[in-house]
């Protein structure tokens, strides 16, 4: 029986607020790059999995400003790269610098607190599972979630990032629950599907780029969105 459902944060619950595409095209116009907003989709999946890549061997958190620099460089970079725009490090530096002049904001996506709404009337446990530099009640309190989403559990606390257990097994002890009582939800397959299969959790593939519509669904499902991730529970029940 299904009693707690884990979430992402970034991409999966929230995103940017001017739209990543806003935030790359004001920053490149000043180097008179021209993008797209379909490349920038795929340039972002190729440097969100860098991130998690590299998150799971050296976390971004524990580095030092000039190791920062250099990876937010290949970061810019590789999100280039899906506009089929190369680059070479330091102009990607030059770019990740006016990009971080622009202001911007996290923001819940639009269908997120009408389906928490509904899961929690479901009774199911709701737990948020963030790759994020500070404590997890500050972290729902920023967005908002505090009355939705019953913990957090961030990076920070347990001092491991997504993939590695930890921050799955203590969002287990909190919940109540065994690794077969709950699904994890996130956009990321190294950090979120592959995390949760490490620790015998049942993921959820959030795909609201369509970046992935040839998915192995064989391997776990796919949506789009919030609603569709609703209909799943709707559908099968608890008894999964």
């Amino acid at each position: 029986m299904i009693k707690a459902i884990f979430f992402d944060l970034y991409g999966t619950l929230a995103g940017f607020s001017p739209s990543r595409f806003e935030i790359q095209s004001q920053a490149c116009a000043q180097f008179n790059i021209t993008l797209t907003e379909e490349g920038i989709l795929k340039g972002y999946k190729k440097a969100d999995e860098y991130m998690t890549n590299q998150n799971a061997s050296y976390p971004i958190r524990n580095r030092a400003p000039q190791e920062l620099d250099d990876f937010f460089s290949k970061y810019e970079s590789l999100v280039l790269e899906g506009c089929e725009i190369n680059v070479d490090l330091d102009i990607a530096a030059s770019i990740w610098k006016e990009i971080r002049k622009i202001p911007y904001e996290m923001k819940i996506f639009d269908d997120v607190i009408e389906s928490l709404k509904n899961l929690r009337y479901k009774n199911f446990r709701l737990g948020v599972l963030s790759n994020i530099n500070k404590p997890g009640a500050e972290l729902l309190k920023e967005f908002g979630l505090t009355d939705y989403i019953d913990f957090s559990v961030t990076s920070y606390e347990v001092g491991s990032e997504k993939p590695h257990p930890p921050i799955f097994e203590e969002a287990l002890r909190r919940a109540r629950v065994k690794n077969n009582e709950v699904f994890h939800i996130g956009d990321q397959i190294g950090s979120d599907i592959e995390g949760a299969e490490n620790v015998g959790i049942y993921p959820i593939l959030m795909d609201r780029d369509n970046n992935y519509e040839n998915w192995d669904v064989n391997r776990c499902l796919r949506v789009a969105n919030m609603l569709a991730l609703e209909n799943i529970f709707n559908d099968l029940g608890r008894e999964i």
